[in-house]
């Protein structure tokens, strides 16, 4: 009974949690009139909705420009990330304390505040209306710096000596024998840090103006409180869709890996 118990509770969660998520593409292929019903089958499905949505903004670029600065970002994130943290965990240097401390503390500064001087220095290089704006300034996480620290600190210190005697360098140690090792936290920072990317809508409407170099984020909020859609909700739940749908696909694909470097790296919650 109370394995019965515990799995009718798991249900009842499941389908709180998924049933808004499933309702929303099930509106999406509705008829504008049968949208408000809180069924989620209908006879007359069909994709309508999604063709005024490619019809009405190009969406098509906007995913493509967001994939090529989630990709280029979450790569970035992950390369340098894990060189710092390496730095962190396994070397010995003047300071190495106090770098610790500060990127602690960057973590602490809300993003609204840095948020000016960023888009200024962005004006000032003329970045505005290009990638580099989009990109450069996401290209360093101090959390994925965290994150590779701690998981780094648990690789045997005798691994990295043996490999020194052998004549390796630190970047070959790092990218040949320790990534190798890491692939959990890699694929952990690697979701975050491309959910984080995608999902990002401030800092695009800010420093990109030109509609072809728009992400999907900015295109479809723009799309929506622009008044584009004219409060045809198909078109809403289809372009919301159409932007959820990258992020649930490569969270479910990896979440098995996501799952093990949280308990790895001893981060709960």
């Amino acid at each position: 009974m109370k394995k019965a118990l515990k799995y009718f509770v798991l249900l009842i969660g499941m389908v709180i949690f998924a049933y808004p998520f499933l309702w929303m593409i099930a509106g999406s292929l509705k008829p504008e009139i049968e949208i408000s019903d809180l069924e989620l089958w209908s006879s007359k499905l069909s994709f309508h909705s999604y063709a005024q949505v490619f019809t009405k903004i190009p969406i098509g670029r906007a995913f493509l420009n967001s994939m090529f600065v989630s990709l280029s970002v979450t790569t970035l994130v992950v390369v340098l990330g894990s060189m710092v943290g390496y730095a962190l965990a396994k070397l010995k240097f003047f300071g190495k304390s106090v770098l610790y401390l500060l990127i602690l503390f960057t973590m602490m500064i809300p993003f609204q505040i840095t948020l000016i001087p960023q888009y200024v220095l962005m004006v000032k290089l003329g970045w505005t209306d290009t990638y580099l704006s989009l990109i450069v300034p996401a290209m360093m996480s101090g959390f994925s710096i965290i994150l590779f620290r701690q998981f780094f600190m648990s690789v045997p210190q005798a691994l990295i000596d043996a490999a020194r005697i052998d004549g390796c360098s630190d970047l070959r140690i790092l990218f040949q024998l320790i990534w190798p090792l890491s692939r959990p936290v890699i694929i952990t920072v690697a979701i975050l840090t491309f959910m984080a990317s995608w999902n990002d809508v401030l800092w695009p409407l800010i420093v990109v103006r030109d509609r072809s170099m728009m992400t999907m984020p900015q295109i479809v909020t723009i799309f929506v409180t622009g008044g584009e859609a004219e409060s045809q909700l198909g078109l809403l739940l289809a372009s919301a869709t159409l932007l959820a749908l990258p992020v649930i696909v490569a969270y479910a694909f990896f979440q098995r890996y996501f799952i093990e470097s949280m308990a790895a790296t001893g981060i709960k919650g």
